[in-house]
C-alpha cells in the first residue's frame, strides 16, 4: 500500500540550479516534481493550475521577488506549504519570508538531506528551518520591538510587477505591451511606483532593487 507521493513546485531562474534540485527531489521516491517555473510570476500562475503540496522557491528571481511569490500563494492556495530556498542568509529576508507565510526558509549551501527532510516535514505540516534562519527567528521572538519592513514598501501587487520590468530596463511602451495595459496606465504607474519609493529615476530603482535583493 503505497503513500501518494509529496508534490512539488521548483522555482529558480537558473536552469542549472532547477533541473539540479528536480533531478535531486526526483530520486527521492517519495517526491514528484509537478511543475518548474524561471521567474515569480510564472511560479505563482502554475501553482494554481497544479497546486502543488509544495513549492520551493528562490527570492531572487524575475518578474516577480519570491518574497512576493509567498505573500499571492498564501492567499491563492493556502493549503499550499512555500519553502524558500536562497543564497540569501541576512536575518530580514527570513522574516519577510515567514512573516507573508513561508514554512520554511533553507540557505542554498544546506546539505541535500537536509531539503528532502525540509520537504518532508512542511507535508506533515511542521515547518522547517536551516541554522541560520533558525537564529534569526530567534532572535526576533527576544526583541519583537525591532520592525521588518517590507522591501517593496507600499507598492500594490501590479505595481510590484512594473516595479520588475522597469529594473529589467523595459521602457513605458514595452511595459504597456508586456501587461495588456495602455502606455497611459504604464506611465502612471511608474511614476507611482518612482514615487513611493523614493527614488528619482530608473538607475536609482535598480539601485534600490539591488541592495534588498530583489534582483540577481
Amino acid at each position: 500500500m503505497g503513500t501518494q507521493p509529496i508534490r512539488v513546485l521548483i522555482a529558480d531562474d537558473h536552469t542549472l540550479v532547477r533541473e539540479s534540485l528536480v533531478s535531486l527531489l526526483q530520486q527521492d521516491g517519495d517526491v514528484q516534481v509537478v511543475a518548474q517555473a524561471s521567474d515569480g510570476l510564472e511560479t505563482v500562475e502554475k501553482a494554481i493550475a497544479t497546486r502543488p503540496d509544495i513549492v520551493v522557491t528562490d527570492i531572487s528571481m524575475p518578474r516577480l521577488n519570491g518574497i512576493e511569490v509567498v505573500r499571492r500563494l498564501k492567499e491563492a492556495l493556502p493549503d499550499t506549504r512555500v519553502l524558500v530556498l536562497t543564497m540569501h542568509q541576512e536575518d530580514e529576508y527570513v522574516l519577510q519570508a515567514v512573516r507573508v507565510g513561508a514554512s520554511g526558509y533553507l540557505v542554498k549551501d544546506s546539505a541535500a538531506s537536509e531539503l528532502l527532510a525540509a520537504v518532508r516535514s512542511l507535508r506533515a505540516g511542521r515547518g522547517y528551518f536551516g541554522p541560520q534562519a533558525s537564529k534569526a527567528l530567534a532572535e526576533q521572538m527576544q526583541h519583537p520591538e525591532r520592525e521588518v519592513g517590507d522591501p517593496y514598501g507600499s507598492l500594490t501587487a501590479r505595481e510590484r510587477e512594473v516595479f520588475h520590468l522597469i529594473a529589467e530596463g523595459l521602457t513605458t511602451k514595452e511595459i504597456a505591451r508586456k501587461l495588456d495595459i495602455s502606455v497611459k496606465t504604464a506611465e502612471n504607474h511608474r511614476a507611482r511606483v518612482i514615487d513611493k519609493l523614493g527614488v528619482r529615476n530608473t538607475a536609482e530603482l535598480v539601485r534600490y532593487a539591488l541592495r534588498r535583493g530583489l534582483l540577481d
